[in-house]
């Protein structure tokens, strides 16, 4: 394994790429474009790589399904760090062209919902195709297959393109959730600002099973920050879930709450417990909840069955 070398989805200019170069150990390690999400944590399997920077939740399409499904999947990996970084794009053209001349626009499938009202706006007409990536709908522009493209601003002068528009978003203040994804070790220790997230496949469907699930959670006080379903391949109505819980697996209220699941349903895969972005101090746990509630309770239990109570 190369203990100097990151992956990101690329090509080069991408809003994973800024995302990357925020950590302070980027400045240390090559930075290794890859063309697709799979390719990226692939290399990381595979030993190419020590870690590799993805996205995997953005604030206006919700989660990043390539990256949700590659992480349920194949070897196992797991998240050490999240980045969030504001999004905002730029209509990226070649020098000299006009906003009457653009009769095709392309940027990433995530790129299009952050930007459509924008587009109805000023590009009605405008015919939109979809790009592996917004960096590499800029290389497109470059190589004059499209008029436009929307990307990070930064992407222009690596592809000699220019900025028509800036600042251009649907939403306020949208951001997308980027994820360092290694192989298996031992989880940091716990900050006390931490999320953990991991993939649960129910054991069969029936009335509240997804119920159960949550009631794992919600018994030990555990606040779930994300839960989505994806298809699992096996067939029409077969689904396991990707969630996002706050605290950390060392905490006991997380601990047994996955091992709840572990108990009731056929596979779980834990994805790491790591420091929420931008998050210096969580929430106290609710009365009943904390370390040492349980271990109070648990004492409680021991002297009850040696007839102490």
């Amino acid at each position: 394994m190369s203990p100097s070398r990151y992956t990101y989805l690329g090509p080069e200019g991408t809003f994973t790429e800024a995302a990357l170069r925020t950590l302070p150990e980027a400045a240390t390690r090559e930075l290794v474009p890859m063309v697709s999400v799979p390719t990226a944590l692939d290399a990381v399997r595979n030993g190419e790589a020590a870690a590799a920077l993805v996205p995997i939740e953005n604030s206006v399409e919700g989660g990043v399904t390539a990256t949700l499904d590659e992480l349920a999947t194949g070897a196992p990996l797991m998240i050490y760090r999240e980045v969030l970084l504001q999004i905002a794009f730029a209509l990226l053209v070649r020098p000299g062209t006009r906003l009457s001349d653009i009769k095709t626009v392309t940027g990433h499938p995530v790129a299009q919902p952050q930007v459509r009202n924008w587009l109805a706006q000023h590009l009605p007409d405008a015919l939109w195709e979809s790009s592996a990536s917004n960096a590499d709908g800029a290389r497109l522009v470059q190589e004059g297959r499209y008029d436009a493209a929307f990307a990070g601003e930064f992407a222009a002068a690596t592809y000699g393109l220019e900025a028509l528009y800036t600042d251009i978003h649907d939403a306020q203040n949208a951001q997308t959730r980027f994820v360092l994804a290694g192989r298996p070790a031992r989880p940091a220790a716990r900050t006390g600002a931490d999320r953990t997230s991991f993939v649960v496949w129910l054991r069969d469907n029936h009335p509240g099973a997804l119920l159960e699930l949550l009631q794992e959670f919600a018994s030990r006080g555990v606040n779930l920050m994300r839960i989505e379903s994806r298809p699992t391949g096996e067939g029409m109505g077969q689904y396991c879930f990707s969630i996002d819980c706050e605290g950390h697996i060392t905490d006991r209220r997380v601990g047994e709450a996955l091992m709840g699941l572990k108990r009731t349903c056929p596979k779980v895969r834990f994805l790491g417990s790591y420091p929420q972005a931008g998050v210096d101090a969580g929430v106290p746990p609710r009365p009943g909840t904390s370390d040492d509630d349980f271990v109070a309770a648990a004492d409680w239990l021991t002297r009850c069955q040696d007839g102490r109570a």
